[in-house]
């Protein structure tokens, strides 16, 4: 069939031309990611500098979000209260929407502190009406303070955070100050250290270069501290997408609201050990991404912005359809190997194939992220041997967040699914047992993975054309990596959680900290 098929002239040019469109696509995002990596290096020293104090400390509020956060409630209230801020100046909001045991661990927790002397309260919702946009608004209603500072439940927050962040509010047109994650088992397996490296290229590269060139950057949802009057100027947490974080961000800056970023101050949190959990998270930041670009990149490109920050918008809004265009190079990959072998033995055509596969490696911006490593660790040869399994990861998860995107930009807005936490580190392996009790969504995972899987072989199938034919290119080490991401994906996540052993992949791990319970 394929032989008929590329016997025609006009379907040969036809395809050749829409593959070089996703080429050209796809280059443009790359090209971007390397603009970042520029532009990071270019204001470099542009950090933000504190102008003034407050004499009198303004009171805080605290919100810790969470939904059956069973491993972790009790660790992120007990940390949150540890936070040094005076305790007449601070409010702790404990918002649980769960539905299983959480409710009495935050409960018992809050009691313990409440005795203590600490302003904190355990507000339960039954409904989860806008799940973490509407816990985090409704909370507004009886927050006390003039700022907020959100946590995610598997944060742990350093104590002197706050101190560390109000007084960039002495300027009144700062709306939000986000602190850096960190990662408490960055080292517990190749999953965590990848994910770790994603992470840091986003935060370190990414983060930074947008808010020291004046483009507009996202709060990331959690280690961020609000300004209550900038929230309710921006219209308030809404809940029509599952990124509610960004959406606030964007609302917020083009209120003329400014936003700090302090890349030097950070908070661990836990990274997802298992690979469905970590698919789950990507999947909804896609999706939340393409509802976030629909909803307001028209209002972004009419608005009197500065065309850098347009420009910008567009690439940062945009993103997750990179993962559409990955997905539709790689079912493309099989006819131009063809093309290759037997159209175009001589000439540019036979370049194609070795093109595309390339643009395909680098344009996930290679410099991207051992830019962010070589930053925070000095050395390019501890990042530069994660590079390999970062684009294999990357390309393994691009079919999940294709999906996601698509039912971003045409679906409903769905449920806000939440990643497991597990409360885990490096050698603690007991989070394994819990994904057996708790694994949700079977059936869904397993037709998402035999689909990954089917990708795999279908790569597989490519190599072996190559290798057939004798036509060894430069391209076909890198076709080999994609090809063990296809797998990797789908059989980590039917078996990941049994097989791997958390070994130790580098550097240490961010330490917990102690956290006193009485």
């Amino acid at each position: 069939m394929i032989d008929r098929l590329m016997a025609n002239p006009t379907l040969v040019y036809a395809f050749l031309g829409s593959y070089l469109v996703l080429l050209v696509l796809l280059c443009g995002y790359g090209i971007h990611r390397y603009q970042l990596v520029h532009l990071f290096y270019k204001y470099r020293s542009n950090a933000p500098k504190l102008r003034a104090c407050f004499r009198r400390l303004p009171r805080v509020t605290i919100q810790l979000p969470m939904y059956n956060e069973r491993s972790v409630a009790a660790r992120i209230i007990d940390a949150s209260c540890r936070i040094d801020y005076p305790r007449d100046r601070l409010q702790i909001q404990v918002l649980d929407d769960s539905t299983d045991g959480t409710v009495e661990v935050a409960r018992s927790a809050v009691a313990r502190w409440r005795a203590k002397g600490m302003d904190i309260v355990h507000l339960h919702r039954s409904v989860r009406t806008g799940y973490k946009a509407g816990a985090l608004q409704e909370g507004l209603r009886s927050a006390t303070g003039e700022f907020v500072l959100i946590f995610d439940a598997d944060f742990v927050p350093p104590t002197d955070i706050l101190t560390k962040t109000i007084h960039y509010f002495t300027d009144p047109g700062v709306g939000m100050v986000q602190a850096r994650w960190e990662h408490i088992n960055r080292d517990q397996s190749l999953l965590t250290r990848t994910q770790a490296i994603l992470l840091d290229g986003h935060f370190v590269i990414e983060h930074a270069a947008r808010n020291r060139s004046g483009r507009f950057m996202s709060f990331n949802g959690t280690a961020g501290l609000w300004r209550i009057g900038c929230i309710d100027d921006a219209g308030g947490w809404q809940h029509d997408t599952l990124t509610e974080d960004l959406d606030l961000s964007y609302r917020a800056q083009m209120k003329g609201w400014k936003f700090v970023y302090l890349p030097d101050l950070t908070s661990p949190a836990e990274l997802p050990p298992d690979m469905e959990a970590f698919k789950q998270q990507q999947y909804r930041w896609a999706k939340g991404g393409a509802q976030t670009c629909r909803k307001l990149l028209p209002t972004v490109l009419r608005s009197r912005l500065p065309l850098r920050v347009k420009i910008e918008a567009f690439f940062h809004l945009t993103s997750c359809t990179a993962y559409l265009y990955v997905t539709l190079l790689t079912l493309f990959l099989y006819p131009v190997i063809y093309l290759k072998v037997h159209l175009f033995a001589e000439g540019w055509g036979r370049y194609l194939f070795d093109a595309s596969v390339l643009l395909l490696a680098t344009c996930g911006a290679t410099s991207f992220y051992v830019a962010s490593q070589r930053v925070q660790f000095k050395t390019w040869a501890e990042s530069l041997k994660y590079v390999p399994f970062l684009m294999a990861l990357g390309i393994g998860i691009s079919l999940s967040n294709s999906r996601a995107a698509l039912a971003g930009f045409f679906g409903k807005p769905g449920e806000f699914v939440r990643t497991p936490k597990y409360a885990t580190c490096r050698g603690d392996e007991r989070w394994k047992r819990q994904v057996r009790v708790s694994r949700r969504r079977q059936g869904a995972a397993h037709v998402q993975s035999m689909l990954e899987l089917a990708f795999g072989c279908y790569l597989a199938s490519c190599l072996a054309l190559c290798l057939i034919h004798q036509k060894i290119t430069i391209g076909l080490p890198f076709l080999c990596l994609f090809m063990v991401g296809y797998f990797y994906v789908p059989l980590n996540t039917w078996f990941g959680h049994r097989l791997s052993r958390g070994a130790s992949l580098g550097h240490a791990s961010h330490p917990v900290p102690e956290i006193p319970t009485r």
